[in-house]
């Protein structure tokens, strides 16, 4: 009985200590959990801190340098070595006589193209009369401002007879002149234009007030219901007012800018840049002010503020603009060069340098904006295309769980690679995989699902029947338990480990859809910076700078910041799940192509915009799952679905990509012009 008894107790202890260790578990683990993040929290603090300090003292070390007599004087001689050093490149690549001779025919199709946009494009007499005699139901008057100091004689006159020589009759030109005692002669110019027609009205003022300020005199003289903007040593097109109050007419614009051009030598077929821009894009705008000339737009936009802040100074347009096309859902681009803007040792078109303090102006009148629509926490950094051109980091909020949905059927080496890359690289902690399995047929990719398995953020989802890529990733997304889904292709690999930061910052936004990535084939070249509708021989859809190198700065800059585009590729594509679900996800009726352009599309038509980011990299190794779609059944196929596509988004593709200039030719991905 004694024996029985000290046995019970021996059994009651071991159940009681057993008992205890598994109520001290789960704390146990939770500790050593904290323990670790605090860890790695303290590291990645500690680490930001010492890359912050390299920073400054770089920085420190770079503005000595910069502002060393001798560096200044020496300046020539870099830009002379740096061209001998480009020349010397260009010949190591002489080996791909393929590229090197497509360059060189790009290089002269558009300087022969630059001279069609030049004076070649102004009216004949008999267009002109035409214009002129042209009677729109709403014939507004526009009043062009014109802020004036120590202007060149030269500049000033050409200036003031572009105006004159406009084809629309009913515009004045407000000038208010701040020019000291030894440029007297503006003023007697200016005058003498005044004298012989009333539409010059001219103004001489007791101080000059800088750009801002004598642009706001000059604002105070105007009667027109319109405003525009101009530089007192540009030029503008003769039918620039023609053409901006046809699209007031039209369109009902309230606010208008068009295409431009920078030109040297005091000759405007001399052009140095051609600027053909996309159409109203809010990312772009804040990253760059691709609009800046010709604003012109309507005066009930400033009611209640300012037209220029004198504390942007420098970058006052771009405050300007901001702060306008806020106010209106009318911004209409007129997609024509009516703008010359003069390049000459004093003007930021020649070189940003001239005006330094317009950079920070630019990257305050940035974060003005941003805080007026609520963001906080952002940065604001210049990129390698120019000073003014910029990356804007958000914060993310929350640490959302992020699913990632990868369709694959055998390819265990792809496979393998990809998610390793994701697993490896990726500082994004809250995600999940899932990989949707259809038909694979070899062991050793159900051996390697085997291995995922150990892994708790991967799960395997089988998908039956025929292949059709909507279904699949529709089915992984079924699964999803994410509050944003990234579709990506198995034969991707990542680059940049915050790529999935980078792409969060936009899909987290309300009123952002699809965001996509930069995608690279395995000799660095890109094979997916943002699509355009349209483009390409099947008129269906194309990626633009396809081929081009990695370092390549894009278009105007475009491969160096985050922007607004119709489509993003579905190799590498985050939405909100609820996004996805909101439109139907991939549409079904595209099995294999154009599921994710129609995607897009949906998006758009739904009251999203997609933004591609060039900040998000990896490598896509495009084709190796399922081949290419040029030969056979595969060929067939795509023009079916081509042709299913054309059909439904037939409205779509009349009216153009809004982001892509028609100027531009939809038979290349380069940008070039139209024959």
């Amino acid at each position: 009985m004694v024996e029985k008894m000290e046995e019970n107790q021996k059994q009651s202890e071991v159940t009681e200590a057993a008992a205890e260790n598994n109520n001290l578990q789960p704390e146990k683990d939770y500790k050593e959990a904290y323990e670790r993040e605090h860890y790695k929290s303290v590291y990645l603090a500690n680490r930001v801190a010492e890359l912050e300090d390299t920073v400054d003292d770089l920085q420190f070390k770079l503005n000595r340098i910069k502002n060393n007599p001798v560096w200044k004087a020496s300046a020539p001689a870099r830009k002379c070595m740096h061209w001998m050093i480009r020349q010397r490149d260009r010949l190591k690549n002489c080996g791909d006589l393929q590229g090197v001779w497509a360059k060189m025919k790009y290089k002269a199709y558009e300087r022969k193209a630059m001279t069609r946009y030049g004076t070649a494009s102004f009216p004949s007499e008999e267009e002109a009369k035409r214009q002129r005699e042209t009677v729109f139901p709403r014939m507004e008057k526009i009043s062009i401002l014109l802020p004036l100091y120590n202007t060149p004689e030269n500049f000033l006159k050409e200036a003031l007879d572009s105006v004159k020589q406009q084809t629309y009759q009913n515009w004045e030109l407000c000038l208010a002149d701040g020019s000291d005692e030894a440029h007297s002669y503006v003023g007697d110019i200016c005058q003498k234009y005044a004298a012989d027609d009333k539409r010059f009205v001219y103004r001489h003022l007791e101080k000059n007030e800088g750009i801002a300020g004598n642009t706001n005199q000059c604002l105070k003289m105007a009667t027109g219901n319109y405003i525009g903007l101009f530089d007192h040593d540009d030029i503008l097109h003769p039918s620039a007012l023609y053409e901006y109050v046809k699209a007031i007419n039209e369109k009902d614009a309230e606010y208008i800018y068009c295409d431009e051009a920078t030109f040297k030598n005091g000759d405007i077929n001399k052009m140095i840049t051609m600027h053909f821009k996309p159409d109203y894009a809010i990312d772009n705008l804040r990253a760059n002010n691709y609009i800046c000339h010709f604003s012109v737009f309507h005066r009930k936009l400033l009611d209640g503020t300012e037209l220029f802040r004198p504390q942007f100074d420098g970058s006052q347009d771009h405050d300007m603009i901001l702060r306008l096309t806020d106010r209106t859902q009318k911004v209409v681009h007129v997609p024509k060069m009516l703008y010359y803007w003069r390049s000459h040792p004093g003007s930021v078109a020649s070189n940003i340098n001239a005006k330094p303090y317009a950079i920070e102006s630019a990257r305050g009148a940035v974060a003005d904006h941003l805080k007026r629509h609520g963001f906080s926490h952002f940065s604001i950094t210049s990129t390698r295309a120019f000073e003014t051109i910029f990356k804007i980091t958000y914060e993310i909020i929350g640490e959302p769980k992020i699913s990632i949905v990868i369709a694959n059927k055998d390819h265990v080496e792809d496979l393998r690679r990809c998610i390793s890359s994701i697993i490896e690289k990726s500082t994004w902690e809250n995600y999940e995989i899932i990989v949707v399995e259809n038909n694979s047929e070899t062991k050793e990719i159900f051996a390697y699902y085997e291995e995922l398995k150990n892994d708790p953020r991967i799960r395997i989802v089988t998908y039956q029947g025929e292949f059709n890529y909507s279904a699949v990733n529709n089915l992984g997304v079924s699964h999803a338990k994410g509050d944003y889904v990234l579709l990506l292709n198995n034969d991707t690999q990542v680059i940049t480990v915050n790529w999935m930061e980078e792409m969060l910052m936009y899909a987290q936004r309300p009123d952002v859809g699809a965001v996509g990535a930069k995608l690279y084939y395995a000799d660095k070249t890109i094979q997916h910076a943002g699509v355009v509708i349209g483009l390409g021989a099947h008129r269906t859809a194309g990626h633009t700078h396809y081929r081009q190198k990695r370092e390549n700065l894009g278009y105007m800059g475009r491969l160096c910041y985050a922007q607004n585009v119709s489509a993003v590729t579905g190799a590498c594509l985050m939405v909100k799940k609820k996004a996805y679900e909101e439109v139907g996800g991939l549409e079904e009726e595209f099995k294999i192509s154009l599921n994710d352009v129609d995607f897009c599309l949906k998006l758009r038509q739904a009251g999203y915009l997609n933004v591609f980011t060039p900040f998000a990299e990896l490598y896509h190794f495009e084709s190796v799952s399922r081949g290419m779609d040029d030969k056979g059944e595969k060929a067939e196929r795509y023009n079916k679905e081509s042709e299913r596509f054309r059909e439904k988004w037939k409205a779509q593709l009349e009216a153009g990509d809004p982001y892509f200039n028609p100027n531009f030719s939809l038979d290349k991905s380069d940008f070039s012009l139209r024959v």
